[in-house]
C-alpha cells in the first residue's frame, strides 16, 4: 500500500528550528519515516502567516521572498531517498527507485501580490499547487470566515485570471481556506479538477474551514478531491478527536462527493501536537487508518482510492 498526503507544514516549521532537517527531525513528518511507510508522494507547503509581517504593502513581497527560501531549502534536500516531483510520471519513476517524492505547494496565494509573472517563477522552482488564500484577504480573494458577508465574497478579477493561468500552466488550484463564494468561483472558472487539499465536512464539524455538502458534491462533479484534515478541531466540534473521526469524515465525504473525490490532507506540523487526534502522533501512524476506515464501512477499493489513487488521478489530469 502506498500513500499520498496532500498537505503538511513541515517546511515552514523547519525554517524556525535549529535542530533537524527534512531527512530526519522531531516534527511529525520527515523523509526517513515517509520512506518507512512507503509514501509515494508528500505535498510540502511553503506556508507563510501574514500575521508575522508588518510594514504595509511590502509585506506581501517579503512573504514571497520567504516562500522562495523554502523552495530553495526543499531543493537542497533532494538525495538518495527523496526527489521532487513535477508530474505524475515523476512519482511513478521515483517509486520504482525506492524514493519518496515531494510536491512543492504555496499556502498563501497573496504572495503573488497581483504579479502574474510570479506564477512563472514559482512553477520554475517546482511549485505545482497554490492554496489561494490563508486566513487573510489577498489579491486573489477572501478567506473562510464566521462572518456571512465575508463568506459570500468571491474571487477578485486577478483571482479569476490566476485560475485561468494556473489551468494553462498545469498548476493545481487549492480552495482550502477560501471563502464559500471563492470556492464556487473556482469550480465555475476552472477547466480542470480542483482540490481542497486539507478540509473536512462542515455537516460533521460546523467550522467555516470545512466544506458544505453542496461544495463536496460540486467538487466531486468537477473531478476534484478533498483531503481529510487531521486537525482535531476540524474533525470534532469540541476537539478531542481520535482516529475514528478521520474515518468518519472520510466515509461521509465519500458518500457526498463520491468515492473518487476523497484523499488525505493531514495538515501535520500545521498545528500543535496537542491537537492531533488520538491514534496519530505523526506520519508514522498512517498505517492505523486502514483498520479505522474498515470500521467505518469504507470498502478496500475505496480505501486504496483515498490513500493514493484519487490524488494520483488528479495529479495526472492537471500537472504538465
Amino acid at each position: 500500500m502506498y500513500w499520498i498526503d496532500m498537505h503538511c507544514d513541515t517546511l515552514s516549521e523547519l525554517m524556525k528550528v535549529k535542530n533537524g532537517n527534512l531527512q530526519e527531525n522531531t516534527l511529525c513528518v520527515d523523509i526517513k519515516r515517509l520512506k518507512q511507510i512507503k509514501t509515494a508522494a508528500q505535498f510540502f507547503a511553503c506556508y507563510v502567516n501574514m500575521g508575522d509581517f508588518t510594514g504595509g504593502e511590502s509585506v506581501w513581497d517579503r512573504a514571497y521572498e520567504r516562500v522562495l527560501s523554502m523552495t530553495d531549502y526543499a531543493r537542497k534536500s533532494v538525495g538518495k531517498d527523496f526527489s521532487l516531483a513535477y508530474t505524475a510520471e515523476d512519482i511513478f519513476s521515483a517509486v520504482g527507485k525506492g524514493k519518496v517524492s515531494g510536491i512543492l505547494t504555496v499556502e498563501e496565494g497573496g504572495v503573488l501580490n497581483g504579479k502574474p509573472e510570479r506564477l512563472e517563477e514559482l512553477y520554475g522552482r517546482g511549485v505545482r499547487l497554490i492554496t489561494l488564500t490563508w486566513n487573510y484577504r489577498n489579491c486573489i480573494g477572501s478567506p473562510n470566515s464566521r462572518e456571512p458577508e465575508v463568506m459570500r465574497q468571491g474571487l477578485t478579477r486577478f483571482g479569476l485570471e490566476t485560475v485561468e493561468r494556473m489551468n494553462e500552466m498545469g498548476m493545481i488550484i487549492d480552495v482550502s481556506h477560501l471563502s464559500d463564494g471563492g470556492v464556487y468561483d473556482c469550480i465555475r472558472q476552472s477547466s480542470v479538477p480542483i482540490v481542497a487539499s486539507h478540509s473536512n465536512a462542515r455537516a460533521l464539524c460546523p467550522h467555516p474551514r470545512n466544506l458544505t455538502d453542496e461544495m463536496l458534491h460540486a467538487l466531486g462533479e468537477k473531478g476534484g478531491v478533498v483531503g481529510v484534515n487531521f486537525y482535531s478541531p476540524f474533525l470534532k466540534e469540541r476537539g478531542g478527536a481520535d482516529i475514528s473521526d478521520i474515518a468518519r469524515h472520510a466515509a461521509y465525504m465519500t458518500d457526498k462527493a463520491g468515492e473518487d473525490a476523497v484523499a488525505l490532507g493531514s495538515d501535520l506540523d500545521g498545528f500543535d501536537k496537542d491537537d492531533l487526534p488520538d491514534g496519530i502522533n505523526g506520519i508514522q501512524d498512517m498505517g492505523g487508518l486502514w483498520a479505522a476506515f474498515e470500521k467505518a464501512d469504507i470498502t478496500p477499493r475505496q480505501i486504496e482510492k483515498i490513500m493514493y489513487k484519487n490524488a494520483m488521478r488528479v495529479l495526472g489530469e492537471v500537472l504538465k
